[in-house]
């Protein structure tokens, strides 16, 4: 289904991101409700909510971002109980990994209930399904009374937003309105993980390690077979994108960081780094130095892109992270964002 899009006036809705207020949310509910797209604060990124029983609702979320119809998208509930609504035979597994992870940054994709329009799910057979931990998606999501189909709210392959002012820059005229509740404190997207499938299939890689999530689950999980049908978003090979190239270093490596960055300048270029180790730039580029620990690297990651990006850089080097598997989720960001998954 395409949906036709004219210009509007994005409003922004001010909400405070730990005791939302009562007609910041009403607002943003009675608009999700008339079928406009409405921003959110999840935990991880800012989604991009339409209600997920409204085909042409849904519709307008891929006219917004420019996203290919064959991108599933995952629904956003606010509650167990919801899991009912949106999926059907619940394996047991996933009652486990809702018992320890939800609400949180974990996505399950299940068998989907009828009722779920094929937008949301690509034509699937199959729907992600999510409980939100941030006060405020979960306050927005029970006064529309309605799951949300709620990709991430910028336009396709770009950086996700992790504040609301990433989401205007994005997405400003083309969506009714952001609820800003401030920055996102994960800051990459959730994990998705098909329990449909035996073992599960882990398709995306979040700040939740593979080892926290097969200890739950009790079993070890697969990686994506060729040729399978894409059940998840962000498999596309370059996503999660700045406009500037990306190019990835070996962890470690600072010399041939600070070489490239001299190349990059003498080749006319406006280059920067975005590191762990300390590194002494060349003048006329810049640097950007993130945390050693993987939560708090999250938290900066793609604000320092969106910054990078704002400051006119058009070369981004980047340290690779470390290779411990508590990286992985960020390993995998980083790899798209230079279009090598």
């Amino acid at each position: 289904m395409k949906a036709t899009r004219t210009p509007v006036l994005t409003e922004r809705i001010l909400c405070h991101p730990e005791s939302p207020e009562p007609e910041s949310i009403a607002r943003a509910a009675a608009l999700l409700r008339r079928g406009e797209l409405v921003a959110f604060p999840t935990e991880t990124v800012y989604g991009l909510g339409a209600l997920a029983f409204d085909a042409e609702a849904v519709a307008k979320v891929f006219s917004a971002k420019g996203r290919p119809s064959n991108n599933p998208l995952i629904v956003h509930i606010a509650g167990r109980d919801w899991l009912e609504w949106v999926a059907v035979a619940i394996p047991p597994v996933a009652h486990r990994l809702v018992e320890t992870f939800f609400p949180g940054p974990l996505t399950l994709i299940l068998h989907k209930h009828e009722r779920i329009p094929p937008v949301v799910t690509a034509g699937g057979a199959t729907v992600g399904v999510r409980w939100p931990a941030h006060p405020v998606a979960q306050a927005l999501i029970r006064a529309v009374g309605a799951p949300l189909a709620a990709p991430s709210a910028n336009r396709f392959t770009e950086v996700s937003p992790t504040t609301a002012d990433h989401v205007l820059k994005s997405l400003d005229g083309r969506i009714a309105a952001v609820l800003d509740g401030g920055p996102c404190p994960v800051g990459i997207e959730s994990a998705v993980l098909d329990v449909t499938t035996t073992p599960p299939t882990l398709w995306r890689a979040g700040i939740l390690s593979q080892a926290e999530l097969e200890a739950v689950a009790g079993q070890p999980f697969q990686r994506p077979q060729p040729g399978a049908v894409v059940a998840s978003p962000g498999q596309f090979p370059r996503h999660y994108a700045p406009r500037a190239h990306v190019e990835l270093v070996p962890s470690g490596d600072v010399p041939n960081i600070e070489h490239r960055l001299a190349r990059w300048l003498a080749q006319g270029q406006r280059p920067a780094a975005l590191v762990i180790s300390e590194i002494t730039p060349p003048a006329g580029a810049r640097r950007l130095r993130l945390p050693a620990q993987p939560e708090a690297y999250a938290h900066r990651l793609y604000a320092a892109l969106h910054e990078l990006d704002a400051q006119g850089v058009e070369v981004i080097v980047i340290e690779q992270v470390p290779a411990d598997p508590a990286w992985d989720g960020l390993r995998d960001r980083l790899h798209r964002a230079a279009g090598k998954p």
